[in-house]
């Protein structure tokens, strides 16, 4: 599988079934409100679907970002008004974990699959 860069993507370390697990995030999902998440690991391929609830997600992006570029646009597609709306919540449910502009994490794009 590519990136939109074109370049080989390293190994999954995860399965897309762990892409977006919990409630609120799913909701997001379901509202059309989250296209994207960003993780620490790999966990799908470009064009694999990711199911929620009975509904289809294509993922159609997977990338590597440092949380220093991220913009508002970016935690807009997360489901979060800004980025440090989107950090603070990161941070939340990860206590202790520090906040790295530098710290690489994978994002995955996704979009719903339309019948």
């Amino acid at each position: 599988m590519t990136n939109q860069h074109d370049t080989q993507l390293p190994a999954k370390t995860c399965s897309i079934e762990k892409l977006v697990t919990m409630k609120s995030d799913i909701e997001k999902v379901l509202k059309g409100e989250k296209t994207a998440t960003r993780r620490n690991g790999r966990y799908a391929d470009v064009g694999e679907i990711m199911v929620l609830d009975g509904q289809s997600f294509r993922v159609d992006q997977v990338y590597h970002q440092s949380l220093g570029e991220l913009t508002d646009v970016h935690a807009q597609q997360e489901g979060y008004d800004s980025v440090e709306a989107y950090k603070q919540s990161i941070l939340s449910y990860h206590p202790g974990m520090p906040w790295l502009p530098t710290m690489k994490v994978w994002v995955h794009e996704f979009s719903q699959v339309r019948e």
